[in-house]
C-alpha cells in the first residue's frame, strides 16, 4: 500500500484528483498502475472522467458518500458519467470551483465565505450536510487549506484557534494542523483522504506523513 504518489506527474494529488469513503475520481490520462496504487491506498473503486475537458478534477469536484459537487463548467457527457456511480450537481453561481472552495466530510461542508446562499443549498441537498461559510488560515479557498474525514480534520498550520474551534464544532472531529510536499500547507492540495486510507503527494516527508496519520485517526 502506498502512501506517497504523484499523479500525471504532480505531487498535488488533490488538484488532479478527488475521492470519498465510496469512490475516486481521476483524469483519463492517469496510468492504470497510479489508478489501481490509488483503489488499493484508498479502498474504492477509481473511475476516469475529465471536468470541463480539464485534467485538474480536484479543484474541480467534491463530495462525500452522498453526491458530488461539480464546478459550473464540466461537460453534459461528463456528469452523466460520473453519475453513473452517485447523484451530483453543478455550482452555476460565480465561484463554482467546487474543490478549491468545499472542505467535507459526511455529516458537514465548510463552505468560501463568498458563496451564495443558492450554491449553499445545492451543495446541503446534494451532500446531505450542514453547510457553514468560513476561512481557514485567513484563506476562503477551503478545500485546498484542508482535508476532512469521516475520523478526522487537517488544516493549513496558520488556521487560528478561532477557525479550529468552528471546525471542530461544525464537524464534531478532532482537528490538528500540518503540511504536504516538504513544508506546503495547503494540505488538501497534496493529499487524498477518506476512512479508509489516505495518499500524499511525493515529496510529503516521514513526519508530515505521521502528522497527516495521526490527525486523521490511522495512528
Amino acid at each position: 500500500m502506498k502512501r506517497r504518489l504523484n499523479i500525471s506527474g504532480s505531487p498535488v494529488l488533490g488538484v488532479f484528483a478527488a475521492c470519498t469513503d465510496e469512490l475516486a475520481f481521476v483524469p483519463p490520462d492517469v496510468p492504470d498502475e497510479t489508478a489501481g496504487d490509488l483503489e488499493e491506498s484508498l479502498g474504492v473503486p477509481v473511475y476516469k472522467v475529465f471536468v470541463g475537458g480539464s485534467s485538474i478534477i480536484g479543484s474541480f469536484l467534491c463530495g462525500n458518500s452522498h453526491g458530488i459537487i461539480a464546478a459550473g463548467l464540466i461537460y453534459e457527457k461528463e456528469i452523466r458519467s460520473i453519475r453513473k456511480h452517485i447523484k451530483a450537481a453543478r455550482l452555476t453561481q460565480g465561484l463554482n470551483a467546487a474543490g478549491n472552495l468545499i472542505m467535507c466530510n459526511d455529516t458537514a461542508a465548510l463552505v468560501h465565505p463568498e458563496l451564495t446562499d443558492k450554491s449553499l443549498n445545492v451543495i446541503e441537498k446534494y451532500l446531505g450536510v450542514n453547510v457553514k461559510r468560513g476561512t481557514i488560515g485567513g484563506l476562503g479557498t477551503i478545500g485546498m487549506a484542508g482535508v476532512a474525514t469521516n475520523k478526522g480534520v487537517l488544516v493549513h498550520p496558520k488556521a487560528t484557534q478561532n477557525e479550529i474551534g468552528v471546525i471542530k464544532d461544525l464537524f464534531g472531529l478532532p482537528v490538528d494542523i500540518g503540511t504536504v510536499n516538504f513544508g506546503s500547507p495547503l494540505v488538501g492540495s497534496g493529499l487524498l483522504a477518506n476512512s479508509t486510507g489516505y495518499v500524499a503527494g511525493l515529496e510529503t516527508t516521514g513526519p508530515e506523513l505521521a502528522r497527516i496519520g495521526d490527525a486523521l485517526g490511522f495512528l
